[in-house]
């Protein structure tokens, strides 16, 4: 399970709580596709959810909120 997450983590970009915005920005051509991870409320990913955006809520193990080592 480590493996994986670490894997996510290495592989994707950390938007924060940007993430919302920032899947918006590239669903609708504003800026250039890439993975991304990140913060959004319930509310958020379900106004993302209906307007078609994709997104998968990934609970971070606490071991791996800090820095990598």
């Amino acid at each position: 399970m480590l493996r994986a997450v670490q894997h996510i983590i290495t592989h994707t970009d950390d938007v924060g709580p940007r993430f919302a915005e920032e899947a918006r920005r590239m669903h609708y051509g504003e800026t250039d596709e890439r993975p991304i991870r990140g913060q959004a409320t319930s509310d958020e990913a379900k106004a993302l959810h209906e307007e078609g955006i994709d997104v998968m809520a990934f609970p971070m193990p606490a071991a791996l909120k800090g820095p990598l080592q």
